[in-house]
């Protein structure tokens, strides 16, 4: 990408994935047997960093790591894809993992253990902010301290970043955030947590999305899966729908779709023309096994829409 393109900084969370792969979910107190294991870098902010960079974006990662294995991987993983790692600082505990169990049907659960996440402080914050001469788009999730993320809201805010937090694992967010945040971005379940309000099919997903603008978000944008996305902001609700295809494993989905966001933004595309090319971007991701490894080249998703095609969102009514 040129340097004329935004830069695009990712404030997070970087986990080793342990995966297994079963025919169903266990239920409670059941063992169930699996097909397969396998680990795969990941993390919530690796993830979207990763997912940016591979579309040619400028990308950065600040966060924490442990001085072990799995912390030397994922540093060079996310260097292997072109981010910027001057930020992932390695300190004396263990890399975060995440436990992840897929079903036949892609679905899945996730268990994070956060180990050096949660030494992501205000002080890496602030030497990462900055660090980056320009502002451009930066990314946020809640896998790192609160603290950490509510100060570089408001820092970013003040320096004109465009601010996108994926509210995910969902917590309380302090309503005086909320006007500083350019786009919240979180799935069904997050909204329905944030809110209070249901937000499992599209039209409730609209009221709650509608509900957080309301409150002071600039612009409020909720991830359904199978059925696309709902946006709005002050001037308009738009439906972006997804690109049907057939899930093999759905982690990193909403990863993959922030991470296409924050580059499509930085490199000067519209809104909804951004919200088409996520939503390809996704849909691509759960095609594959894995996070970072289900993660689409430029090359790869250029060849993915010229055959599937990119959504193009519709207006809502307000």
């Amino acid at each position: 990408m040129p340097d004329a393109m935004r830069p695009v900084l990712v404030i997070g969370s970087l986990n080793m994935d342990l995966v297994a792969r079963c025919t169903c979910l266990p239920t409670m107190g059941q063992t169930v047997f699996g097909d397969d294991f396998f680990t795969a870098p990941g993390g919530k902010g690796a993830n979207q960093a990763v997912a940016a960079a591979r579309l040619g974006a400028r990308v950065a990662m600040a966060g924490c790591v442990g001085a072990d294995e799995f912390g030397r991987a994922l540093t060079n993983g996310l260097r292997g894809a072109g981010v910027g790692t001057d930020n992932v600082l390695s300190v004396d505990r263990p890399t975060g993992t995440a436990l992840i169990t897929i079903d036949a049907q892609g679905s899945n659960t996730i268990v994070v253990i956060s180990g050096a996440n949660a030494a992501c402080d205000i002080a890496l914050v602030e030497r990462a902010l900055a660090g980056v001469d320009d502002p451009g788009i930066l990314l946020l999730q809640n896998e790192i301290p609160a603290e950490a993320t509510a100060h570089a809201i408001r820092v970013a805010h003040a320096a004109g970043w465009f601010v996108i937090l994926n509210p995910a694992p969902a917590r309380a967010l302090a309503k005086e955030l909320l006007p500083l945040i350019d786009i919240i971005a979180p799935n069904e379940s997050e909204a329905t947590a944030i809110t209070g309000l249901d937000a499992s099919d599209r039209a409730k997903a609209r009221v709650a999305a509608r509900r957080l603008v309301s409150q002071g978000a600039r612009g409020a944008l909720i991830t359904l899966g199978g059925d696309g996305a709902i946006y709005c902001d002050p001037a308009r609700c738009l439906h972006c729908p997804a690109v049907p295809v057939q899930a093999v494993d759905t982690t990193a989905a909403g990863d993959a779709y922030l991470g296409a966001l924050g580059a499509a933004l930085a490199a000067g595309r519209e809104l909804p023309d951004s919200l088409g090319f996520a939503a390809a971007a996704a849909a691509l991701s759960v095609t594959r096994l894995g996070a970072q490894p289900s993660l689409a080249s430029r090359a790869e998703l250029a060849d993915f829409i010229a055959r599937h095609g990119t959504p193009t969102p519709e207006a809502l009514p307000r």
